[in-house]
């Protein structure tokens, strides 16, 4: 008997030993495969904790390391570790990038290298790549992602205004112009140059987009068949429509198989907003590259109805939607708004339209808008009208993966628990598991024990 249980606790041990053994061997297979593979399952209710599809196209399009400098101090009273909130952010898109590389610098302690950097607030942070910078004054994924396409962007996109004849201005500083947009093109990668086709001979050959913003005047004819012999060689076009007169630019219209209404658009919502019946709310966008995941609101002050005629010449996508229970108001509108549907368009309403075609082994890009307003220093901080002419530029200049990155909306930031559940949570945690785990523990040595009994 004794031989018996020599031989029986001899197995036994051998059988711990193998488990040991293969214990160890699948800790250190393990260890290994983490070191090599990294997995994550975001399960926030909008993945906020982890990049969108965006994000992550803009990373693998930017070959080489990236340098992140944060000038930040170790603490700030009204945020806490900044330096971590910062880490923790840039450690997101090291997950897709490893050579994306984030360094601290305090600008209290090393006055001299922020001041260099022309750094101006504690937390800002300097991105570089390929000789070129951004700054960044706020942390969130459309401001970081947007700076990264920027820089992405390995040549400036030229960009001719049409001058001459009291258009708004890129760089103009009038509430008529358009200089705030023009700003925020030349930071995003787009320089421009006015044209004056009364003295220029042409519309230059390495043009990447042409944009004509609401002339005040008449072009003479000569002016327009330099534009109708642009749009015949295959040149990208932003047309910004007012509601008054199309200023010598029909035969432009029926080039493009368009047809401008007068009157102006009148929304009903906008006044439930407390904004003029005037200004149409665009919320209902055409299947575009444009408007892909664009889900926001923009703002056509002034706006007048675009129709695409049928034709077999271009591929046409009307790309705003507005005032579906509103219309096209034909009359004076100091004389009183109203409705008379023997004279006036019902809704809803399109106020921009995109066309494309195949011309000369290229595709060929336009983009009408039936509101210059939209733009204009006064109301591009409307809505995400800003956004949107971006997006607008970026699909004309060929660059539709430079599309604008739209902020995620935060939905789960507080976990709310009444006073029954945190009972039920804390009884779990304190008595529940220890049971669990006592019971556990005895019907291990009951079972041992009775095993090991003759």
């Amino acid at each position: 008997m004794t031989g018996i249980n020599h031989k029986l606790r001899q197995q036994h041990r051998i059988r711990h030993g193998v488990f040991v053994i293969l214990l160890l061997v699948l800790m250190v297979v393990l260890g290994y495969l983490a070191t090599q593979y990294r997995m994550q399952w975001d399960i926030s209710q909008n993945q906020r904790n982890s990049l969108n599809e965006a994000s992550i196209d803009i990373l693998q399009k930017l070959p080489g390391p990236v340098q992140v400098t944060a000038y930040a101090t170790e603490y700030q009273a009204e945020i806490g570790d900044i330096r971590k909130v910062i880490a923790d952010f840039i450690s997101l898109y090291q997950r897709i990038k490893p050579d994306l590389v984030l360094q601290f610098i305090d600008p209290v302690e090393q006055p001299l290298l922020a001041q260099q950097a022309n750094v101006q607030i504690n937390g800002e942070i300097v991105i570089s790549y390929r000789h070129k910078t951004e700054h960044l004054a706020v942390i969130n994924e459309q401001t970081f992602s947007n700076a990264l396409m920027r820089l992405a962007r390995l040549e400036d996109k030229l960009i001719i205004e049409l001058s001459g004849h009291g258009e708004r201005k890129l760089d103009g500083h009038a509430n008529f112009d358009l200089g705030e947009f023009g700003k925020s093109l030349q930071r995003s990668g787009f320089s421009n140059q006015s044209l004056n086709l009364a003295i220029e001979r042409d519309i230059p050959l390495n043009a990447d987009l042409l944009i004509i913003a609401s002339p005040q005047v008449d072009l003479l004819p000569g002016e327009v068949d330099k534009l109708l012999e642009y749009i015949d060689r295959g040149g990208n076009l932003l047309w910004l429509v007012d509601q008054e007169s199309l200023r010598g630019l029909l035969p432009l219209t029926e080039k493009l198989r368009l047809t401008l209404t007068p009157g102006t658009v009148v929304d009903p919502h906008a006044e439930q907003l407390k904004a003029p019946v005037t200004f149409s709310l665009g919320a209902v966008y055409g299947q575009h590259p444009i408007t892909s995941g664009f889900q926001y609101i923009t703002v056509f002050p002034y706006a007048r109805q675009i129709t695409i005629d049928d034709n077999a010449d271009w591929n046409s996508v009307s790309l705003v939607e507005v005032a579906p229970d509103g219309w096209v108001e034909t009359g004076d509108l100091n004389a009183g708004i109203a409705f008379d549907e023997a004279v006036d368009v019902p809704g809803p309403i399109s106020v921009a339209a995109a066309l494309s075609r195949n011309i000369n082994d290229r595709e060929q890009r336009v983009v009408i808008v039936g509101s210059g307003h939209f733009l204009a220093n006064t109301y591009l901080g409307n809505g995400n009208n800003l956004d949107f002419g971006i997006n607008l530029v970026n699909w004309l200049t060929g660059d539709e993966e430079m599309m604008v990155i739209q902020p995620r909306a935060t939905i789960d930031n507080n976990l709310m628990l009444n006073q029954s559940q945190l009972t039920l949570m804390a009884a779990g945690q304190m008595v529940v598991l220890p049971l669990l785990f006592l019971a556990t523990g005895i019907s291990i040595w009951w079972y041992r024990r009775r095993k090991a009994a003759p």
